[in-house]
């Protein structure tokens, strides 16, 4: 129904905009999907990682704005390349790598701003020493 689906999008928008929100959607989808063997297992992997990445580039109705949303998201994003342990974190970096790549395509000022920049700054500072 309509008025469900409504409400489950307001519910994951307001976890995505809190710290730490956008690792928990990504954790709470991909839930499931590790430890799985063969090509039919990784395709339902990609699959899930594409959707969600769709879901962390849209900017939800609550948002006052796409730059507000950008600047809360974005670092959050970001952060998913950091993750340690080896299974979660493949499948952290697919959904950050997506998701990068869909915010460069429908918002390229945007995710430069809040995606790009932060992201190459180390190389940028290693290549003017």
């Amino acid at each position: 129904p309509a008025w469900l689906r409504r409400l489950c999008g307001q519910l994951l928008s307001e976890r995505l905009l809190r710290p730490s929100g956008v690792q928990a959607v990504v954790r709470g989808i991909m839930e499931g999907t590790g430890g799985c063997a063969g090509a039919e297992a990784a395709a339902v992997d990609w699959r899930k990682c594409d959707a969600v990445a769709k879901i962390l580039a849209s900017c939800p109705q609550q948002c006052l704005s796409l730059e507000d949303y950008y600047s809360l998201v974005c670092p959050q994003i970001l952060d998913l390349l950091h993750i340690q342990d080896k299974l979660t974190a493949r499948q952290f970096q697919r959904v950050a790598t997506t998701t990068l790549l869909t915010m460069v395509k429908e918002h390229p000022q945007l995710a430069e701003k809040h995606l790009l920049q932060p992201l190459l700054a180390p190389l940028l500072r290693g290549s003017e020493a």
